[in-house]
């Protein structure tokens, strides 16, 4: 099994090494002479070699989302509707909004291209050349 330092776990390893690849990537002087000019492979030795120190976060705890109050869903349908009673249009002013609606209709009637109506053309009967009886031999005189 592969030492990874102080590393509890590969994939650990893997975040801290990436984490310090990044930083010599952004002009940070490496900690360690390596033969290789590799940043993630400079960073991989630092960190195997326990150059590096991290912290592991804790997790927040969650906070519990208590509903405030159960409420049937059809009386907030009632308490709805009742708004709406309250804000309805006067007669006269629905007779306007309903003529311009025709209006409305007529002009999207108007703008729609009609379907062309095919020609109507004749069919013509094939003329077909009849033949004409062929004359009847000359009588030799």
């Amino acid at each position: 099994m592969k030492s990874y330092g102080d590393i509890d776990s590969k994939f650990r390893f893997v975040i801290v090494a990436t984490k310090r690849a990044k930083e010599l990537l952004g002009g940070a002087k490496p900690k360690i002479k390596s033969k290789s000019k590799n940043p993630i492979r400079i960073a991989q030795n630092e960190v195997s070699q326990g150059l590096i120190d991290f912290e592991i976060l804790k997790p927040k705890e969650e906070e519990e989302v208590v509903p405030k109050e159960e409420v049937f869903i059809g009386e907030e349908i009632k308490e709805a509707a009742k708004v709406e009673k309250e804000k309805e249009v006067p007669k006269e002013k629905k007779k306007v909004i309903e003529k311009k609606e025709e209006k409305k209709k007529k002009v999207e009637k108007k703008a729609q291209p009609k379907a062309k109506e095919k020609p109507k053309v004749a069919k013509e009967k094939p003329k077909v050349a009849k033949e004409k009886p062929k004359a009847a031999k000359k009588k030799k005189k």
